[in-house]
């Protein structure tokens, strides 16, 4: 019988912290499937931090990234089955994550300067770390730059939005991302170079629709 994320956290306890073992995410998810739904509020607790500013950093917005996390965790739910422990449950997490938000980034309509001029969300100034000399107009225009930013990373052809995504997004390394791509290393690395070439071509042309 599968043991509760919990027991099998708890398992190897001798009276102290130091000797609590944390569980084999392996371990977790065979729980899960067995149906103990503890085992995964286990999972979310843990991931949820990262899964959030994944979808955050591509998002820019905080509303939408929850929504988007959650629906990460649905989906990884749903298809926890698929996942054999080839890498970090954290980085196979993290794949559902930064599609979901590219996806949800590319339903957006683009918003003219003008309007962003003039109606700028305030949320968006607060999240920019400002200089003691920086102006509204600096701000805004930083502001614009990191929409256009998300814009051009919606705009890029697979597999280099996923890899750019994960790494610059997700913070995954590029060996956790060739693992949970199942994609060699050096493919990686040059998904990466060609994809970050892309994206400032499509920056510096003013190419983002």
């Amino acid at each position: 019988m599968q043991r509760s994320a919990r027991a099998l956290a708890s398992s190897s306890a001798l009276g102290s912290a130091a000797s609590i073992v944390v569980p084999d995410d392996l371990d977790v998810v065979r729980a899960v499937l067995a149906g103990d739904r503890e085992a995964f509020r286990f999972l979310v607790d843990r991931e949820s931090t990262a899964v959030v500013r994944a979808c955050y950093r591509v998002l820019g917005d905080m509303h939408e990234a929850e929504d988007v996390a959650q629906e990460t965790f649905v989906t990884a739910y749903r298809s926890l089955a698929t996942w054999r422990g080839d890498g970090p449950f954290g980085a196979w997490l993290a794949r559902i994550a930064v599609r979901l938000a590219v996806r949800q980034a590319g339903r957006r309509k683009a918003v003219a300067w003008a309007r962003a001029a003039v109606g700028l969300d305030t949320d968006a100034l607060t999240a920019i770390p400002a200089g003691p000399r920086m102006q509204p107009e600096q701000a805004a225009l930083r502001a614009e730059r990191a929409s256009a930013t998300r814009r051009a990373l919606a705009g890029l052809n697979e597999p280099y939005r996923e890899v750019v995504a994960l790494r610059f997004f997700g913070e995954r390394s590029l060996e956790e991302i060739a693992t949970v791509t199942g994609r060699p290393l050096g493919t990686v690395k040059t998904h990466l170079r060609r994809g970050l070439m892309r994206l400032r071509e499509t920056l510096d042309s003013g190419g983002v629709v």
